[in-house]
């Protein structure tokens, strides 16, 4: 079992979609990187000799990955907050950030739904003053 960045990769997978297992590396950046280490994508991760493993590892270490990738994003969030930029706000109000409507939908980030408007009759009246008719 081959371990990169912190992350312990399958060993029955191909070594270009094992690389996605590692936080910050997608299908591209993967295939990207398999190309310049010259090593074949569709090898299985349990075939790799010590030396494309050592390969791999270096060649990675010079990207953010990982922990080091999930400060940045959070250093960047905490910074559109401070600048009190519209995206930074949308953060601090946990709505969606990137245009996606929320007259509907948005649920995950908005919660449970609350409905505000009409009153029946009867809560209406416990909120008058009392003596005093409704005005109509």
């Amino acid at each position: 079992m081959a371990r990169i960045a912190g992350i312990d990769l399958p060993n029955e997978k191909r070594l270009d979609v094992a690389l996605t297992y590692v936080y910050g590396i997608g299908k591209f950046v993967s295939q990207k990187i398999l190309a310049k280490v010259r090593i074949d994508p569709a090898i299985r991760v349990k075939n790799l000799t010590s030396e494309q493993i050592n390969l791999l590892q270096k060649e990675i270490e010079t990207m953010p990955v990982e922990g080091e990738l999930k400060k940045i994003v959070r250093e960047n969030i905490q910074t559109m907050k401070r600048i009190q930029s519209y995206r930074g706000l949308r953060h601090s109000m946990k709505l969606p950030v990137r245009g996606q409507r929320t007259r509907t939908n948005a649920r995950t980030l908005k919660g449970k739904r609350k409905t505000v408007g009409a009153m029946t009759k009867e809560a209406r009246e416990k909120m008058e003053p009392t003596g005093t008719p409704a005005a109509k």
